[in-house]
């Protein structure tokens, strides 16, 4: 007998104990939906509720499988206490409540129900299917559906155009449009948090803040808002918020797909990759998603950084076969082979593209620089906006030669704004003045050089020199084309750079420039030099059509005004050694 019990007890200490909470009794629930046990799924969404009895997800939950079973008239009640007392902002109960009058075949209410819906309902989710509603009450009633407006459509065109720009990655003119938007409709909530994400994109995180906690104002419990909010805690680097915020994420278990997707992607940018994967692993069930290579990606990712080494193969190769020609499904399971190894490399990012610097390793290699569909990518161009803000100095070089590739109206108004900001390097400011007129900015241009605002006139460079002569320009012209496709921008502002430094040492004692060509040949030979680049005055001399003689005469000529081999030497450049190419 003693010893039976000594067993019992010792059998005890081992069992491990279950932490009940709404969201076990939840997704015991789901699993009882899944197979039909509507019964067993009733019970367990109770039990949710009892836990929960604030959360009007939960009893909404249990409304939807009372439908199910046929219980409509329960079901209407708890819909409409939903509304009515636990949480007024749940415009969709009134959907739900139009379809059980109409299975009641009571379609007076039905149209009621589906009319409050529509006239209250910002977001639009059950639009299509009330739109087809409204056509079977029109049938039964033998009359039109008495709505008098649609909520979810006031501003849907321009927020459809606002955010069609975010994809196209035109920050600047998506954040005019969404602010009118919002101007006019302030319950507009996909539009306040569009507009905190292109402020984010920009880089504008403390107006990100303010529009996303704008947004959580109006609607406390708006999934997309709270996610945005999770970002801007972890790139604010507040861990408290953060860690409070995620916990209720993790908890959370939407059930339409673009719900999931936003938990799955903002689960894997805040690090909780075993979530993001649970969540991208419910969305890779769907059929309509499984020829989405960049689902597979980011599944992939999850898997990965989650240690599921396996399974992060097996879905990168699933990507690798429907996108084999972009090589980034490639890339990826290179750097998967690299983990395994136990080589310690940066972490994988769960944007579908290469990683900044390998882009631009491929761009110096193809002529005509970034492909046409990146430079229309949004995650591409967020990427440059937000390095131009927050990159390091030589980030901040890159990314601005990159916008000068893709040369479109977002990118002047982003490198004007650059001009301004008084805590920017002002070399980098004046390269992106030279990109700005590159590109075909003519106007002058405000920015803050040596601490203080001064307007740019329209030469590709500041200068000091009163005037500028259209002569100095044709020398400028004649190398920088030559140039064009064998030098990089920043090469070619440092040209212009030390034409401008030549012109104003002189000044005003410049001569006639009878020759053009040789001047614009010497400026690339010192430019060539300076950049470190092999280059001697036979070929440069060949390539502009002048004489070896004159081409040394004008370089001598610039090196004693503007002493280039000293500043050379300085950077320990070896221009010494030049003097054995030099008389070739």
């Amino acid at each position: 007998m003693t010893g039976k019990k000594r067993a019992a007890a010792e059998s005890h200490s081992n069992i491990i104990p279950i932490h009940w909470d709404a969201t076990f009794f939840f997704e015991r629930a789901v699993r009882s939906l899944d197979r039909y046990h509507y019964d067993k799924a009733l019970k367990y969404f109770r039990r949710a509720v009892e836990y929960e009895p604030d959360n009007p997800v939960n009893h909404c939950n249990m409304a939807g499988i009372l439908s199910e079973m046929g219980d409509y008239e329960e079901s209407n009640r708890i819909l409409k206490w939903i509304v009515d007392e636990l949480d007024p902002t749940m415009t969709e109960c009134h959907f739900y409540m139009a379809n059980n009058f109409a299975n009641m075949e009571n379609y007076e209410a039905a149209e009621g129900a589906l009319v409050q819906y529509l006239e209250e309902d910002a977001d639009g989710q059950f639009l299509d299917e009330a739109e087809e509603m409204m056509e079977l009450f029109h049938y039964e009633l033998e009359r039109p559906t008495r709505v008098a407006s649609i909520k979810s459509r006031e501003g849907i065109a321009e927020h459809d155009k606002a955010r069609s720009m975010l994809e196209e990655g035109k920050f600047t003119e998506a954040v005019r449009m969404l602010e009118q938007i919002i101007a006019a409709h302030p319950d507009f909530m996909a539009a306040r948090n569009n507009l905190a994400l292109a402020f984010y994109y920009m880089g504008m995180f403390d107006k990100a803040m303010e529009t996303i906690r704008e947004a959580l104002d109006n609607e406390p419990g708006n999934l997309h808002a709270l996610c945005n909010l999770a970002i801007f805690y972890q790139h604010a680097g507040d861990k408290e918020n953060l860690a409070a915020l995620t916990a209720l994420l993790k908890k959370t278990e939407p059930f339409h797909e673009e719900h999931v997707f936003k938990l799955a992607t903002t689960m894997g940018i805040l690090g909780e990759h075993a979530a993001a994967y649970r969540q991208f692993h419910r969305l890779l069930r769907e059929a309509q998603l499984e020829q989405d290579p960049s689902l597979f990606h980011y599944a992939a990712v999850a898997a990965c950084n989650s240690g599921r080494y396996y399974e992060a193969e097996r879905l990168w190769r699933q990507a690798l076969k429907i996108d084999s020609a972009s090589g980034i499904p490639r890339y990826y399971l290179e750097q998967l082979q690299r983990v395994r190894s136990g080589e310690s490399i940066a972490p994988i990012s769960y944007h579908y593209h290469l990683p900044f610097e390998e882009q631009f390793k491929l761009w110096e290699q193809v002529e005509g620089g970034i492909p046409d569909h990146l430079k229309r990518d949004p995650l591409v161009r967020s990427s440059f906006f937000w390095a131009l803000r927050h990159g390091d100095r030589h980030t901040k070089l890159q990314v601005i030669q990159a916008l000068g590739m893709i040369a479109d109206n977002e990118v002047k108004e982003v490198l004007s704004a650059f001009l301004l900001e008084p805590e920017e390097d002002d070399y980098l400011k004046r390269i992106a003045i030279f990109v700005l007129r590159i590109i075909g900015v003519q106007e002058p241009l405000e920015a803050v050089l040596e601490g203080r605002p001064v307007m740019i006139e329209p030469n590709r460079v500041p200068s000091k020199l009163p005037v500028w002569d259209a002569k100095w320009q044709e020398i400028a012209d004649i190398a920088l084309a030559s140039m064009n496709k064998h030098y990089d921008l920043v090469q070619q502002h440092d040209l212009m750079t030390l034409w401008v430094e030549f012109l104003s040492r002189l000044h005003p004692d410049i001569p006639r420039f009878a020759k053009p060509e040789s001047w614009a040949a010497a400026l690339e030979y010192l430019t060539a030099k300076m950049h470190r680049r092999a280059i001697s005055y036979h070929e440069v001399a060949e390539k502009y059509g002048v004489s070896i003689t004159t081409v040394s005469k004008n370089v001598k000529r610039i090196d004693e005004i503007c002493g280039i081999r000293e500043k050379m030497r300085t950077t320990n450049a070896v221009f010494a050694n030049a003097e054995t190419v030099e008389t070739e």
